[in-house]
């Protein structure tokens, strides 16, 4: 059973299987867990579930892939929505599914550390109220980390003399959309696909925008990428690599002179090799074709409002966005990570034996595969917890 120490908890918990973190990873865990009538505790620093898509996220994001891919364990995406759905649609899907499935995430709680008991066997997890201020402690049997790998963002630290930028700088988590940029000149950091499409949003709203394009990445549309990972459940990933890969430069043709190479690995390889995902072009690329998006190779040097880059080009500019993603912090506040995960945060089994640790601790959501990924992650562990729990009462 899982117990908590102090008394101004006023609540004795009945579960002893505990989650942090109340994104899609957490809440399709505990959906899993109440299914099977094993109780669970969800622990969430923020005031509500999915906050990383309801605080953090720009205005025009859709989901990148279709819905059909998108979805959480028991419950498809509604007839109604798009195919490729927008944030404000996810979200309600969220809140939907917390509901239906009785899904009632500790909200305000943050947990500072979970160590692993030698003697008794158990996770001693430590959660500090947020607007409390109080401190807590519960053992659990087991520990799911569902924080994900977007819980903080990552800011570069090879950026020469970013130090000296007398602009704004803003991170693509607080970026919520280009209209306060009109008139300016900004550059964009980071050619994912945040990186894209919030090029393309500035420039539709007026601002006259760089984009840094560092390495070499793959541009496929929404549909190329629906058919590849269709296909994947039926062709070698090589067949698939191929076909998509004719589909792309069919479409798009030879974007070297504009800055943006290919790898010569095609893209479902290159994710799998480097987990860069293949950028999903929702008319990025014409905005750059048209000269309406500059795009510039790797940084020399910044100085006050002037880039140098590589090629030699130097502009001053008013504003930089980094779209340079996010990083797990989940190895700082799990104590006895090496149970689970590298130094760096990232799960130390190979996929698909990924998801569980030593000492009943697992994971979900720490792949680089997103939604998909959560899905059968989610799934895998429950299953094994179930099990675990059956055998424990025989």
């Amino acid at each position: 059973m899982a117990s908590v120490k102090n008394h101004t908890w006023h609540q004795q918990l009945d579960g002893c299987r505990t989650t942090n973190g109340a994104g899609p990873s957490g809440i399709a865990t505990s959906a899993l867990l109440n299914s099977l009538s094993v109780s669970n505790l969800v622990l969430e620093k923020e005031d509500c579930c999915g906050s990383l898509w309801k605080k953090r996220s720009y205005d025009r994001l859709n989901l990148h892939l279709a819905k059909s891919f998108c979805s959480l364990p028991m419950m498809p995406h509604p007839f109604r929505t798009s195919i490729f759905m927008s944030k404000d649609d996810f979200i309600r899907y969220l809140d939907e599914y917390v509901a239906r499935f009785n899904v009632n995430p500790r909200y305000c709680h943050d947990v500072e550390e979970a160590v692993y008991d030698e003697v008794e066997g158990k996770w001693t997890v430590t959660v500090k109220g947020t607007a409390s201020g109080t401190v807590n402690e519960i053992s659990s049997d087991f520990l799911v980390v569902a924080t994900g790998e977007n819980s903080q963002p990552f800011l570069p630290s090879d950026l020469p003399g970013m130090e000296t930028f007398k602009g704004k700088v803003v991170h693509s988590s607080d970026y919520k959309n280009g209209a306060v940029f009109k008139d300016e000149e900004v550059l964009v950091i980071g050619c994912g696909n945040s990186g894209m499409e919030i090029s393309k949003d500035l420039a539709d709203n007026g601002a006259r925008t760089s984009i840094v394009v560092r390495s070499q990445i793959h541009v496929l549309s929404k549909e190329m990428v629906g058919i590849g990972m269709l296909l994947l459940n039926y062709l070698p990933l090589k067949i698939v690599d191929k076909f998509v890969s004719l589909l792309a430069k069919f479409r798009y043709s030879d974007l070297s002179s504009y800055g943006i190479h290919r790898p010569v690995e095609g893209p479902f390889l290159f994710k799998a090799l480097t987990g860069k995902t293949p950028v999903i072009d929702r008319g990025t690329i014409k905005k750059i074709r048209s000269k309406k998006i500059q795009v510039f190779p790797d940084i020399v040097s910044i100085k006050q409002n002037t880039v140098e880059f590589k090629n030699g080009k130097r502009r001053c500019f008013d504003a930089i966005v980094l779209a340079t993603g996010y990083k797990s912090v989940a190895h700082k506040w799990l104590k006895d990570y090496k149970f689970l995960l590298t130094d760096d945060g990232k799960p130390k089994g190979k996929y698909p034996n990924h998801w569980k640790g030593e000492k009943g601790v697992y994971c979900v959501g720490l792949t680089g595969k997103g939604l998909p990924g959560i899905f059968k992650d989610s799934k895998a562990v429950t299953e094994d917890i179930y099990q675990l729990t059956l055998m424990a009462q025989k």
